[in-house]
C-alpha cells in the first residue's frame, strides 16, 4: 500500500532526535510515588526512561517540593532535556484551580489553599510551574496522543480505580477540574458504587458491575453528550469483561485507554508546553 503524504511526514517526525524546544518535564504527583519524565511534545513519547522517589510522608508541600527538585535536576542531566529554563508541568491528585489547589486526595491536608504552583516555582529557582489535576493531565495525554488522537468533538476519558477520575476535553481544549465521579445518581455519589474500588468491595459478578457502569455512563451521557468515550484506569485492560454488559445501551463510541501509567506524565508536559493554557 501506497503511503500517504502525512504518513510519511509522521514518520519522519517518529525518527527525527528531539531539540530541546521539542520536550517538556512532566511530574506526576501521586499518594505513594512521585514521578517524572521528558516528553517529547511532537509524539507523546518518552525520551527516556522515568524517574521516582516515593512521596514523603507526611506529604506536606514543603516535602514534596523537595522532591520535585530531586526528580527535575534528575531529568534536567540527561542527554535529552528540554531548555534550563523551561516551564514545568506537574499534576495533582486535587482541584487545581489558577495554580492553587482546592482540595486534597491521598495527600497531606495542608495542601488545601497551597499555592501549588508558586511553592514549586520558588524550590526550582524561579522557573515556570504549571500546573493541573491528575485525571486532567491523563485524559488530556490521551486526547491528543492516544485515543482521542486527530479527533474533533467532545471527549470524556473517565478512570475507574479506586474512585472514578474524568476529564472533558473539546476540540483538543481541557475543561478542567469536572470531578465526574463525584455525580449523584439514584441518591449515591457515583464512585461509591461504579469505582473499580465498589466493585471489589461488593464482590460484585462482571455482569452486576456492567450494569452499574451502564447507569453510570448512560447518566454521563445524558448530560454531556461526548463524541466519544476513553476507558481508563487498570480494569481497561480487560474491556471484555465488563464491556459487553453496557456498550449496546450508550449511543457514544467507547474505547479503552492507550497511555496507560505514563499518561499523567505526558499529560503534565503537554500543559507546560503551553498548549492548553492562557499566559
Amino acid at each position: 500500500m501506497t503511503e500517504t503524504i502525512v504518513e510519511k511526514v509522521e514518520a519522519q517526525v517518529e525518527v527525527t532526535k528531539p531539540e530541546p524546544k521539542d520536550l517538556a518535564i512532566g511530574i506526576d504527583i501521586g499518594g505513594t510515588g512521585m514521578k517524572g519524565g521528558v516528553v517529547d511534545t511532537r509524539t507523546g513519547n518518552l525520551v527516556s526512561e522515568r524517574f521516582r522517589i516515593p512521596t514523603p510522608s507526611p506529604a506536606t508541600p514543603e516535602a514534596c517540593a523537595e522532591v520535585v527538585v530531586q526528580i527535575v535536576e534528575e531529568l534536567q542531566s540527561r542527554e535529552l532535556a528540554p531548555s534550563p529554563d523551561s516551564a514545568i508541568g506537574i499534576d495533582f491528585p486535587a482541584i487545581v484551580k489558577n495554580g492553587i489547589t482546592l482540595s486534597a486526595a491521598n495527600v497531606d491536608e495542608s495542601w488545601i489553599g497551597a499555592d501549588l504552583e508558586g511553592i514549586m516555582s520558588e524550590a526550582l529557582g524561579g522557573r515556570k510551574v504549571y500546573a493541573l489535576n491528575d485525571a486532567d493531565a491523563a485524559g488530556l495525554a490521551e486526547a491528543h496522543y492516544g485515543q482521542g488522537r486527530d479527533r474533533d468533538g467532545l471527549i470524556a476519558v473517565i478512570t475507574l480505580g479506586t474512585g472514578i477520575g474524568s476529564a472533558l476535553i473539546i476540540n483538543g481544549q481541557l475543561v478542567p477540574n469536572t470531578e465526574l465521579g463525584h455525580l449523584e445518581i439514584d441518591g449515591h455519589d457515583a464512585e461509591t458504587k461504579a469505582s473499580a474500588r465498589a466493585r471489589e468491595r461488593d464482590e460484585l459478578s462482571w455482569k452486576k458491575y456492567g450494569k452499574r457502569l451502564r447507569r453510570y455512563f448512560t447518566h454521563v451521557e445524558m448530560l454531556f453528550s461526548p463524541d466519544l468515550f476513553v476507558i481508563g484506569g487498570g480494569i481497561s485492560k480487560n474491556p471484555d469483561k465488563f464491556l459487553p454488559y453496557f456498550e449496546e445501551d450508550v449511543r457514544t463510541p467507547i474505547v479503552m485507554a492507550q497511555l496507560r501509567n505514563n499518561a499523567g506524565i505526558v499529560g503534565a508536559a503537554l500543559w507546560a508546553a503551553g498548549w492548553d493554557h492562557a499566559e
